[in-house]
């Protein structure tokens, strides 16, 4: 999904949906049985000459099932690093090679598996490559002349803006204080200054290890460590201050949440975390412009995978259960998602990779495919389907811009890139593209619904993101290239088809009463 995005599609995403117990996927506190409650069998001595890596367990019951796996966890050479007792997610280290087939035994576990194939802090990732094209000087001043009192100097050239009909909202509405929308990513440089004014500290954090850490400044990209979350942000949420950029909710609150390791991998726990601060820190809308590493696909049918899938499901039911909108980015490497089989040759991508087939029934790009998130693909500067977008009737559920190549899709004048152009770190700005950047235009859209309707639900607002959406018609034939080959086929009505979901976003739709 690397392709003008951030290195996964979405410039990063992925999800999974499995049939879990009860709401939440475990028993209510306190329901556990007897049997849950005993620990499992120890091995005498746990080895602990093993690559030390990360572990998710996920437990059947309450409290004291999770307490009672605990002690199992020790037994079997692992170190707790934080339980999420309130969804059943248990974070561990061990260096037993043995410690997820060990405790998979243990009474109460209903799944356990490694987050990584590399060792902690042995992860390497030279390919992190968010296509990024800078904004020269000529383009900046030249839109500033051409910039109405109404835009900041740089709105001339956000194509983006009026194909949802956002400069149309903002002349309603810019949004509510009171919405918070978190960025789930790399991190967020709130001293920009067109996030400064809008940037939630208290909802704000760094879920790397898994645990939150709420050190000032620790949402924040160190140096040399990606841009993507900072960009992220600045397309839902970039005041209209006379300055730089606007946001599709430019008078919303954005928030980081760092999840992205100093090598550019989402793992599972801090995923796990990242949903659950949201929820427990009164995010209404989350952005997931990634797939959580290392499977691009991760196969309910092993058990390592299938533990992954399941702890990040558990978390952002928990999110919407607690009044969150969960938006994730479909990716970008061209697949239809509905397919009957395709070709994963990325994962695991922190050591090596191989080719697998895989059905994607069974095997799931999460966050964005598990159940309730709102899944996005991306559009270019003429409303087409982006080159590089993934697909899929029935896992699309709308469509917002992306970008895409200036050859394949260019925007009238005077916008000059069909790229986004969004905020970067140090102040700055520049143009990326993918679902990455397609999914926080959603984010923003569903920001200003809920700022129009603040006491809906997350399914009240997702029907209103889905009903508002401008029908798209299927793009048959689609030759983005133009050299006479069919690069896909979309399937299904205008109402719901595998490129455009439900339709394109429209922001005015989300401001009207």
């Amino acid at each position: 999904m690397a392709h003008l995005g951030s290195r996964r599609g979405r410039a990063l995403a992925l999800p999974a949906g499995l049939a879990l117990t009860a709401s939440l996927g475990f028993l209510p506190s306190g329901a556990a049985s007897a049997a849950e409650l005993s620990d499992a069998p120890a091995a005498a001595v746990a080895a602990t000459n093993g690559p030390k890596l990360s572990y998710v367990v996920n437990v059947a019951g309450g409290r004291w099932t999770a307490a009672s796996v605990k002690k199992a966890i020790a037994a079997a050479g692992g170190e707790v690093v934080i339980a999420y007792d309130q969804i059943g997610v248990i974070v561990v280290h061990s260096q037993n090679p043995e410690f997820a087939k060990t405790i998979r035994q243990a009474r109460g576990v209903v799944s356990a598996g490694s987050t990584r194939t590399a060792p902690l802090s042995a992860q390497t990732d030279a390919s992190v490559d968010e296509g990024a094209q800078t904004l020269s000087a000529a383009e900046a001043k030249a839109a500033a002349a051409t910039a109405t009192d109404e835009q900041d100097p740089l709105e001339p050239l956000q194509w983006d803006l009026p194909a949802i009909k956002a400069d149309k909202a903002h002349q309603k509405t810019l949004g509510s204080k009171r919405v918070t929308v978190g960025v789930i990513d790399t991190g967020v440089d709130d001293t920009h200054p067109d996030l400064a004014p809008n940037f939630d500290v208290k909802a704000s954090a760094n879920c790397v290890t898994g645990k939150p850490d709420t050190t000032p400044g620790s949402w924040r990209p160190n140096p040399g460590e990606s841009d993507h979350g900072t960009h992220v942000a600045g397309t839902i949420a970039a005041a209209k201050n006379g300055i730089g950029v606007t946001g599709v909710a430019p008078g919303v609150k954005v928030s980081g949440i760092k999840v992205s390791t100093p090598d550019g991998f989402f793992y599972t726990e801090a995923v796990v975390c990242g949903f659950v601060w949201a929820a427990e820190h009164g995010v209404d809308v989350t952005n997931n412009s990634y797939y959580t590493d290392p499977w691009m696909f991760a196969c309910k049918n092993d058990e390592d995978q299938k533990a992954l899938i399941e702890a990040v499901t558990r978390a952002s039911r928990y999110a919407e259960k607690k009044g969150t909108v969960n938006v994730a980015a479909a990716g970008n490497s061209k697949f239809d998602l509905a397919a009957d089989s395709i070709l994963d040759n990325s994962s695991p991508n922190d050591t090596t990779p191989g080719d697998r087939v895989i059905d994607p029934k069974v095997c799931l790009d999460y966050p964005g495919m598990l159940p309730g998130v709102v899944t996005v693909s991306a559009t270019g500067a003429k409303d087409l389907k982006a080159s590089y977008s993934n697909y899929g009737l029935g896992v699309i559920d709308v469509s917002a811009p992306g970008g895409d190549r200036t050859e394949y899709q260019t925007p009238d004048a005077p916008a000059v890139n069909g790229r986004i152009l969004s905020t970067t770190v140090n102040g700055g700005y520049n143009y990326k593209a993918g679902t990455s950047m397609a999914a926080p235009h959603a984010a923003g859209v569903l920001a200003l619904i809920k700022s129009t309707h603040p006491y809906a639900s997350p399914a009240a607002l997702k029907a209103l993101l889905y009903a508002q959406a401008d029908d798209r018609a299927c793009t048959n034939p689609y030759d983005i290239e133009g050299d006479g080959k069919i690069d896909a086929v979309c399937e299904g009505g205008k109402n719901k088809n595998g490129f455009y979901g439900a339709g394109l976003i429209d922001a005015l739709d989300a401001v009207r009463r």
